[in-house]
């Protein structure tokens, strides 16, 4: 039997074209939403993060009691304490923890910088590292410019990176979508 066209490229004649276009709205309303009120975003992202951190904290006590030995236990029921207490605090205060994710993000975005930049730099001109070096630059001007700014940057950076993510994330599954939609639409054709 010949493969058709579509299903060589990983769409099946049949497939529903909607799920991921469908997808893709939700994602990028979901992030219009989220670079609108960024604070909102935010603090609820650090009570989401506060919850989590209590279940890890949970899950950690109820293994410490099945751990080998006692110094597993005690290993575990440390990290349990660790993890409730950031949970509780991050839920308390859930500023805090918007100011504690925004300087994560500056960490991140300065570290990722600088290896971004020197890996752009050492690559060979034919493999267009100067790419890599820019985006390794812009991370770091990004850290730079959020650091100058923080703490007022706290009430904003994280609400409205995680809305450009999901914006971004939404329209590149509408794209998919789209794709898929004008593929199946076309209809099968064989392969030659």
């Amino acid at each position: 039997m010949a493969e058709t066209s579509t299903e060589r490229m990983g769409i099946a004649p049949d497939q529903n074209w909607r799920v991921p276009a469908g997808t893709g709205i939700v994602l990028a309303l979901l992030g219009l939403l989220a670079i609108v009120f960024p604070y909102v975003t935010g603090v609820s992202l650090s009570l989401l993060l506060g919850v989590l951190l209590v279940g890890g904290g949970v899950a950690h006590a109820v293994h410490a009691f099945s751990a080998p030995g006692w110094t597993g236990s005690a290993v575990q029921a440390a990290l349990a304490v660790v993890y409730v207490v950031a949970g509780i605090v991050f839920f308390v205060n859930p500023v805090f923890g918007l100011t504690t994710l925004t300087l994560l993000v500056i960490a991140y975005l300065f570290v990722g910088g600088i290896v971004e930049l020197v890996a752009g730099l050492g690559m060979p001109r034919e493999a267009n590292g100067l790419w890599i070096a820019a985006s390794g630059a812009i991370g770091i001007l990004l850290a730079g410019l959020l650091f100058a700014g923080f703490p007022s940057t706290a009430l904003w950076a994280v609400g409205t990176l995680f809305g450009v993510n999901l914006l971004v994330s939404g329209v590149a599954l509408l794209s998919v979508g789209s794709a898929e939609r004008r593929v199946v639409n076309e209809g099968p054709s064989t392969a030659a």
